[in-house]
């Protein structure tokens, strides 16, 4: 493809995106995609056939932009420490959102397309956090900043914690309050007090 398309294609999956955080998944069809982009439904059509396309790729380009943005934002010098407050920082930030967020959409769109699991985003998403988290959780004992036993089971409970406060989030709503007691005592139960 070359950049005009990449250009194009771009421009579909931002349009596109802002439809999905507004309606969510199943409430969005490729008219509503036509309409937000301005262009013809043969020109959404030389790029994507349906919104399951669409949205798969609006995962993969999230996916790639949170880590951008966690890369970038990291200095060279960060301790484990540093980069789990951060890591934090932006959970905390993605929960606390009311608008502008692909959450709920990417759950409907979980219960709407039944995918392998190895074709699934949001699990793929997930075993890579836990890898990440792993990773650190072993490099902060290494350097005597954390405590920790089983970093694979730590890491995996991290993330059940967040994906249990995203969904609460999104149906009952959460406090800031009480996001920040649960990131507290993620980092009570690492970080090695001095």
């Amino acid at each position: 493809m070359g950049e005009k398309s990449e250009q194009k294609k771009q421009f579909i999956l931002e349009c596109a995106k802002k439809v999905f955080m507004e309606k969510g998944y199943k409430d969005v069809t490729m008219k509503d995609i036509v309409e937000a982009c301005e262009i013809s439904r043969g020109g959404l059509y030389l790029y994507y056939g349906s919104t399951k396309e669409i949205f798969m790729d609006i995962l993969h380009m999230e996916t790639q932009e949170s880590d951008d943005v966690f890369s970038e934002s990291m200095p060279e010098e960060a301790t484990a420490t540093d980069i789990l407050m951060l890591f934090l920082k932006e959970q905390k930030k993605e929960l606390l959102r009311k608008k502008n967020s692909l959450i709920l959409a990417a759950y409907e769109f979980l219960f709407a397309n039944k995918l392998p699991k190895k074709e699934n985003p949001l699990k793929r998403q997930f075993d890579e956090a836990v890898y990440i988290l792993e990773n650190l959780i072993e490099s902060g004992v290494e350097s005597g900043e954390f405590y920790c036993e089983d970093a694979k089971d730590t890491a995996r409970n991290i993330m059940y914690v967040l994906e249990g406060l995203k969904i609460t989030a999104k149906t009952i709503g959460i406090s800031e309050e009480s996001v920040d007691k649960e990131l507290l005592y993620i980092i009570r139960g690492l970080v090695i007090e001095e």
